[in-house]
């Protein structure tokens, strides 16, 4: 990243001094000393299209007081990708459980969340997160995804992708309205402090789908850190009734199924990492335990 120092300079008035942490997933996360004194993260991705609008979303949340980094600057490219600063936010923690009581918890962030986002006017972010992506429109039952797509196919379980034909079948029969919201309500990008939810990251990752869909996912993944699983049912469906109940509204009948669809896909999605790249398959084995029970509650 040799052009941090100057993108620095150019849009925060300053260059580094120091770099606190690095992480490095599908996008690169810095944090920085300045030498100004300031510290902030500067986060760079490939660049879909879609960022700029999930930081001005992120921005318009931080200035009504959500808890969440508040970005210092817009989208700027640099090579290839889209960068961005926001403040340094440290402390908390992820709650380590998938337990009904942690749903409940979790659940009440989101729907906070999903409230706070009803009122922001963003271009939607599409296209939707990879591993959110059900709704692609490409010929296959996957997203084009190349560095997967290049791995041997052969390698995924049968079951995976009969379940992912499935669920993915019934998430496109509906024309239920798409909404803003986060799509990667994983524990790790939650961060709690005396037992108060302290933090929301991974912004990047508002997706543009219906809220049932939202809403099901995060039921499926709100007990992820790493590696990343799936949820038991019964949490899932206490996140769920939770969520109903502070959003003050009950999904129909086909919200119910379009949720309990859409809690399977990312873990289908992660399943099938999981299967290409010969690791251990925690959601793999999570998926053969409850596709069953979860095709069944989405009629799939």
């Amino acid at each position: 990243m040799d052009w941090l120092p100057g993108w620095c300079l150019a849009h925060l008035g300053a260059e580094p001094s120091e770099v606190l942490f690095e992480r490095r997933s599908l996008s690169a996360v810095t944090g920085l000393r300045l030498t100004d004194g300031r510290e902030v993260v500067v986060k760079a991705r490939e660049d879909e299209g879609r960022t700029a609008a999930c930081v001005a979303a992120q921005a318009r949340l931080a200035g009504r007081g959500f808890p969440c980094p508040r970005p210092l600057t817009p989208v700027h490219p640099a090579d290839t990708m889209a960068v961005h600063a926001e403040e340094f936010l440290p402390g908390g923690a992820p709650l380590p459980s998938g337990t009904p009581d942690v749903a409940v918890r979790c659940a009440r962030v989101f729907a906070r969340l999903m409230a706070e986002l009803a009122g922001v006017a963003v271009p939607p972010p599409l296209p939707n997160p990879r591993w959110a992506r059900w709704d692609h429109t490409g010929p296959g039952l996957w997203p084009p995804i190349g560095f997967l797509d290049a791995r041997d196919q052969s390698a995924v379980p049968a079951f995976i992708a009969e379940t992912a034909t499935r669920a993915r079948k019934r998430l496109l029969a509906t024309d239920l309205p798409s909404v803003l919201g986060h799509a990667d309500f994983e524990a790790q990008n939650l961060r709690w402090l005396g037992g108060e939810i302290h933090a929301v990251d991974d912004w990047d990752s508002l997706a543009w789908q219906p809220e049932a869909a939202l809403a099901g996912a995060a039921s499926g993944t709100f007990a992820s850190i790493s590696p990343p699983t799936l949820a038991p049912i019964e949490s899932s469906a206490a996140f769920l009734a939770a969520y109903q109940e502070l959003r003050g509204r009950r999904f129909t009948a086909e919200e119910q199924e379009i949720a309990w669809a859409a809690s399977l896909w990312p873990a289908l999605h992660n399943a099938r990492w999981e299967a290409l790249h010969g690791d251990r398959p925690v959601c793999g084995e999570a998926v053969r335990a409850q596709a069953a029970e979860r095709l069944r509650r989405a009629n799939a």
